[in-house]
């Protein structure tokens, strides 16, 4: 058979079976109650998260591919399925992202009259990984560093050749960029006219985020929350019994527990996939992929250039 995501003459693969009612397989498993709207929720990695958090009390949600990954095959099933959808969640998706139909305005006019848009923001706090960064080379915007897709701030320094920084991370200057890093989400959240998650980071600790961009459970838990009630939805609290988005866990700095006095103790290793890294073999790997992407160095000194003006005061 030709399939979305297998060869002619072959049964599914695997990305398609993963995503089996997407695709409208028979052979999904899924049996939805029929009597509950369809909710569809589009963004990053974060948007399955919620999407679970959301599921049941009248939402029966699909699970549809994140939408960095949705190739212009996919865009038949994703009109056929927004034609029987209730409920559209998105995360601000501009119009013809990856030269596709894939902005929310295009997609929730797909939807029928009577459906409802909702829209959340992409959540990045930094407040708790203050020298972490997300950079996009301009050469290749997919392309991340090895073992931990995830820029220190310092290592981009010392790989440009400039003056150190932030030997000694301080809790004013956490405190500063957890500021800066609120005011950003506040901003889109406003800009955007999404659902309000920002005030949740007013008070930090380890179980809001495990990454600059991995929120936890709880923060997932209270966004859906927040999406059911603008949507006029009953509320419905999920029992989810795995950590989500677990995958990835960033160090834990002596200066963020000292900053929001949390009874945690450090941790200098990264954990990937449960498995202890250090910090060290991180930095080693990265310092050597900055030294091939030139282009990404220069892109983070110009896009982080506050935060690295924090981490440089004395």
């Amino acid at each position: 058979m030709q399939n979305a995501g297998g060869d002619k003459g072959q049964g599914p693969d695997g990305r398609t079976l993963h995503y089996g009612e997407f695709y409208a397989l028979a052979e999904s498993g899924v049996e939805p109650d029929a009597s509950a709207g369809v909710a569809v929720v589009m963004g990053n990695c974060q948007a399955e998260s919620l999407r679970v958090m959301l599921h049941g009390a009248g939402l029966h949600t699909v699970r549809v591919p994140p939408v960095h990954e949705l190739v212009a095959a996919d865009i038949p099933y994703l009109h056929r399925l927004l034609e029987r959808t209730s409920l559209l969640v998105s995360q601000p998706v501009r119009d013809d992202y990856h030269e596709l139909p894939l902005g929310v305005r295009r997609l929730a006019a797909r939807i029928p009259d009577a459906g409802r848009t909702v829209l959340v923001p992409v959540i990045r706090f930094a407040g708790l990984y203050p020298t972490h960064a997300i950079i996009r080379p301009p050469s290749d915007l997919s392309l991340t560093p090895p073992i931990a897709a995830y820029h220190d701030l310092r290592t981009l320094v010392e790989a440009s050749g400039g003056e150190p920084i932030a030997a000694m991370v301080t809790p004013v200057m956490v405190r500063a960029l957890a500021a800066d890093s609120i005011g950003e989400l506040t901003r889109r959240e406003e800009a955007f006219d999404t659902v309000r998650i920002s005030d949740l980071f007013a008070t930090p600790d380890f179980s809001l985020m495990r990454t600059l961009n991995h929120p936890g459970n709880a923060v997932f838990a209270a966004l859906a929350e927040r999406v059911r009630a603008r949507a006029g939805l009953a509320e419905h609290a999920v029992e989810f019994d795995r950590p989500l988005l677990d995958s990835v866990h960033a160090p834990r700095s002596a200066a963020v527990i000292e900053t929001y006095g949390l009874d945690e103790q450090p941790r200098t290793d990264w954990i990937i996939g449960g498995v202890a890294v250090s910090d060290d073999a991180v930095k080693r790997a990265h310092l050597e992929w900055y030294a091939e992407h030139p282009d990404a160095v220069e892109a983070g000194l110009v896009r982080h250039r506050r935060a690295l003006e924090i981490l440089a005061a004395a």
